[in-house]
């Protein structure tokens, strides 16, 4: 429609065929050619520009959709930071009740091993004691064998006569009944 008016105008003697005139318009190429680029154009838009249309449509989704994902992405990682800091926190109140309860074992075990070191010292001071005592007795034993030998050896020197073995036996007991007294 366009086209017409072109040529209509260029029929004419009007100013505008005038300076067309002037600058070597010649009515019928251009009119033949914008004949030629409204097809051009019309196929590149049939054909051309809606697929380049859509697929920028189709980018612009996936644009959308990768933003989207970040986001969920980003929550999901401060979720996971935060899940991290709770496990975190519960590790560290676990370790703290493992080295109290290992500290109360500890104490425990101490109390137990002195316990028995006490009744181990108890023991060795007992047989100690015991062995003391029987060391005790035969040395008092000992002690009044010799100093019965001694009576009778003083016994002896006094009376000048020589004591038979059942006289030494009763000097001998004789004197350990004085020193048990």
């Amino acid at each position: 429609m366009m086209a017409w008016n072109f040529l209509a105008v260029a029929a004419g003697d009007g100013q505008i065929a005038q300076i067309a005139r002037t600058f070597g318009v010649d009515w019928q190429h251009l009119g033949a050619q914008i004949i030629s680029f409204s097809i051009v154009c019309a196929v590149l838009y049939k054909f051309a520009y809606q697929r380049i249309f859509t697929m920028l449509e189709q980018r612009r989704e996936q644009i959308a959709q990768g933003i989207a994902n970040a986001e969920k992405i980003e929550a999901e990682l401060s979720k996971t930071e935060a899940q991290r800091l709770e496990v975190l926190a519960q590790a560290q109140v676990q370790a703290a009740q493992v080295i109290e309860e290992a500290r109360a074992v500890a104490a425990r075990v101490q109390l137990e091993e002195t316990k028995k070191a006490l009744a181990a010292a108890e023991q060795i001071m007992a047989k100690a004691r015991e062995a003391a005592a029987q060391d005790h007795e035969r040395m008092l034993g000992e002690l009044k064998r010799e100093v019965g030998k001694l009576v009778v050896q003083a016994t002896t020197a006094v009376t000048g006569k020589i004591l038979t073995g059942e006289d030494q036996q009763r000097l001998a007991e004789e004197t350990a009944k004085q020193f048990a007294a």
